[in-house]
């Protein structure tokens, strides 16, 4: 009976100091126990698989477990994304994703995950500015110009995207809610299909991905006028950000970052964001995001990555409403 007893209060004690600290203390002691699977919504040898391959050999040197990169390609990242918001919590299965997540919000009513309550953010890693381009033989110098000439000619000035709702198109859309104007939007099947009809003059101008808008820039094919990034762009240092050339609050950098699913144990989340950050310090790693036409974040934390993702959530979410976009 007392030998009974006693398991019983041993088992109550111990339930209890599962829900104190001291438990996720073990837990990140113990972490990883695995490798590590990232899932990453977007094709393989793609922007963001680089970048989430830049990171995870740098994790598995740190956390002397293998870093497994897993290509989960459909329905702009949901799948992906729906995969690890479904996984065990934790820290053993993140997902490595883009702005793409806050613009799905937006523009879906319906996903099978909600961003907010479904994942724990763990580290921003990267941005990816778009530039704004036109044709070298518009006579275009400056976003002002380009926005007299828009103004000039309502709804007869026409802009390309890698499709509707793709962040080429929100950033327009912004472009045209901030400034008052009139454009018509011209949506691709991709961002390589609106770049090759930019460049042979068949579209005005777009918020093109600098990783397929650098090269064309570089070899005169199209003119830069603005990156879409709150700073400057180091590849491009002479070029203004949309904020100095016409509006003040414009910002729409893609980010890319890792997020866990909800519940992952705290101590876990800051142990990766804490490595994570080590491999966002190393110069190498800086100087190899930059090639790939991405800035690499500032080492940060938690809270301040959900911080982050909820203002972009309620950014797009505006610009969604006030251009009354539908998703295809």
């Amino acid at each position: 009976m007392i030998r009974s007893l006693y398991r019983a209060c041993s088992t109550a004690v111990l339930a209890l100091l599962c829900g104190l600290p001291f438990c996720q203390l073990a837990a990140a002691q113990e972490f990883p126990s695995k490798a590590l699977r990232v899932v990453v919504p977007w094709p393989a040898g793609g922007l963001v698989d680089v970048a989430a391959r830049l990171v995870g050999v740098r994790l598995q040197a740190a956390l002397g477990q293998a870093v497994v990169v897993d290509n989960k390609v459909g329905a702009g990242g949901v799948i992906g994304a729906d995969l690890v918001a479904k996984s065990p919590a934790d820290g053993h299965t993140l997902v490595f994703t883009t702005s793409a997540l806050a613009i799905n919000a937006a523009l879906r009513a319906k996903l099978p995950f909600d961003v907010v309550k479904d994942f724990d953010p763990v580290a921003l890693v990267a941005y990816a500015p778009s530039v704004l381009v036109v044709s070298p033989s518009s006579g275009l110098n400056t976003v002002k110009d380009l926005v007299a000439l828009v103004k000039s000619k309502p709804g007869k000035i026409s802009y390309a995207s890698a499709g509707i709702g793709s962040p080429a198109h929100l950033s327009g859309e912004l472009f045209k809610s901030l400034l008052g104007l009139d454009a018509l939007h011209i949506p691709y099947t991709g961002a390589p299909a609106a770049m090759n009809d930019q460049i042979a003059g068949r579209i005005d101008f777009q918020f093109a991905n600098m990783t397929v808008a650098l090269p064309q820039i570089k070899a005169g094919k199209v003119r830069a006028l603005a990156v879409t990034s709150a700073k400057r762009f180091a590849a491009l240092p002479e070029l203004p950000t949309m904020a100095e050339a016409a509006a003040p609050t414009f910002e729409a950098d893609q980010w890319l970052g890792f997020l866990a699913p909800h519940g992952t144990p705290r101590s876990v989340v800051d142990r990766l964001a804490g490595e994570v950050n080590k491999a966002l310090a190393n110069d190498e790693v800086r100087a190899a995001f930059a090639a790939a036409g991405m800035t690499a974040a500032s080492p940060g934390n938690p809270a301040a990555f959900e911080a982050y993702l909820k203002t972009d959530l309620v950014k797009w979410s505006g610009v969604v409403k006030a251009a009354n976009i539908q998703p295809e």
